[in-house]
C-alpha cells in the first residue's frame, strides 16, 4: 500500500466512528477525541477498536479530562499488546510497565528527551506505541511536539528515495542514556541492549506506509560504503554522517508536526512507528510528571 492510498484529514474536520468524535487538529498529524473516557475504553471491546482505528489514521491522538486510575491506564495501554519497561527510566512499583517520568525539583530535566526522537529505537523490536498521561505540569511551558515520518518520508526528493532504499542504520542506547554513565556501567548496558539495525526506511505492518525511520538515537548507516556510494574518502566521511543529518532533520519541518499543551489529567497516545516526538524542556524549574505505558512492538522491515 502506498502512502497516498491514506488520506489525511481534512483541516479541523470532525469525524465520527460510532461514539468517538474525533477532531483533527493539523492537515498532517494529530486528533483530539471527545466523548470518550480511557477508563471505559479499557474494558469495552467496541471502544477500544474505534480508537484504534483512529489511531491508525491520525498517528497521535489526544484526550482531556481523564481522571482515571493507574491501573486503567495500565489495561488501557495492555489492550494495544504487553507493556515493555524501561532499563533507566523507573516504573511504578505497584503496576509494571508504568515509567514514571517525574521532573521534580531535586531532578532537572536531562537533556535526551528535548530531541526528535522514537522512543526505544535501541530495542531489536521497538515499542509500538505509547500512552502518556500527564499528572503535574507547569502552567505554561512543557509541550510535546509530534512529527509524521510518514508524510517526511513521502516528501522526501526521489534521489533521495532512490539513495537511502536499502539502506540500514545503527541505533545506540550506550551513546544516548548511557553517556553519562561511568564506563563500567555504560559497557554493562550496552552488553544487555546491543546496539541495534534498522532499515531507514520502514514499513508500517498495519497501513502499508513506507515511513523514514532515523532519529536522535541513530548513530551511523551501516552499509552506505559501497563502490556506488563511495568512491572518496569524503563521499563517506563525512558524506554518510552528512545524509544521516539531513534525514534526521526531517522531523523538524513544522509541516510535519502538532503541538500539544499538557494540562493535568490530558493522554496522549501514539503510534511509536511512523511518529517522532519532542518534548519541550522551557519550564524548568517548574515541576512536570508524566506516566507513560509502552507497548511492546515488532521488529522493523
Amino acid at each position: 500500500m502506498s502512502n497516498q492510498a491514506i488520506e489525511a484529514p481534512a483541516f479541523l474536520h470532525a469525524s465520527r466512528l460510532g461514539s468517538v468524535q474525533a477532531e483533527a487538529l493539523t492537515c498532517r498529524i494529530g486528533a483530539q477525541l471527545h466523548n470518550v473516557n480511557l477508563g471505559d475504553a479499557s474494558r469495552d471491546d467496541a471502544l477500544f477498536a474505534e480508537i484504534r482505528s483512529l489511531l491508525l489514521r491520525y498517528k497521535v491522538l489526544f484526550l482531556r479530562d481523564q481522571d482515571i486510575t493507574r491501573a486503567e491506564h495500565v489495561a488501557f495501554a495492555r489492550r494495544f499488546g504487553d507493556l515493555e519497561d524501561h532499563p533507566v527510566a523507573g516504573s511504578d512499583p505497584d503496576h509494571p510497565g508504568l515509567v514514571r517520568i517525574y521532573k521534580d525539583l531535586d531532578t532537572p530535566p536531562e537533556h535526551y528527551e528535548n530531541a526528535w526522537h522514537c522512543d526505544a529505537t535501541w530495542r531489536e523490536a521497538p515499542p509500538m506505541g505509547c500512552v502518556l498521561r500527564c499528572v503535574g505540569t507547569p502552567d505554561v511551558g512543557g509541550d510535546t511536539i509530534w512529527a509524521n515520518m510518514a508524510a517526511a518520508y513521502d516528501d522526501l526528493p526521489a534521489h533521495v528515495k532512490t539513495q537511502i532504499d536499502g539502506l540500514h542504520a545503527r541505533h545506540s542506547i550506550e551513546a544516548t542514556f548511557g553517556a553519562k554513565l561511568p564506563v563500567a556501567q555504560r559497557h554493562a548496558l550496552k552488553a544487555r541492549f546491543p546496539d541495534a539495525e534498522h532499515p531507514v526506511v520502514r514499513t508500517h505492518p498495519e497501513t502499508g506506509e513506507k515511513v523514514l525511520f532515523v532519529n536522535a538515537f541513530t548513530t551511523h548507516l551501516v552499509d552506505f560504503h559501497t563502490p556506488a556510494n563511495v568512491r572518496h574518502g569524503q563521499d563517506y566521511a563525512p558524506g554518510a554522517s552528512q545524509l544521516l543529518d539531513y534525514l534526521i532533520g526531517r522531523a523538524a519541518i513544522p509541516d510535519y508536526q502538532v503541538r500539544w499543551r499538557w494540562r493535568k489529567d490530558s493522554v496522549a497516545i501514539w503510534d511509536n512507528r511512523c511518529t517522532q516526538h519532542y518534548a519541550v524542556q522551557d519550564y524548568w524549574p517548574a515541576v512536570r510528571r508524566m506516566e507513560r505505558a509502552g507497548i511492546v512492538g515488532d521488529t522493523p522491515f
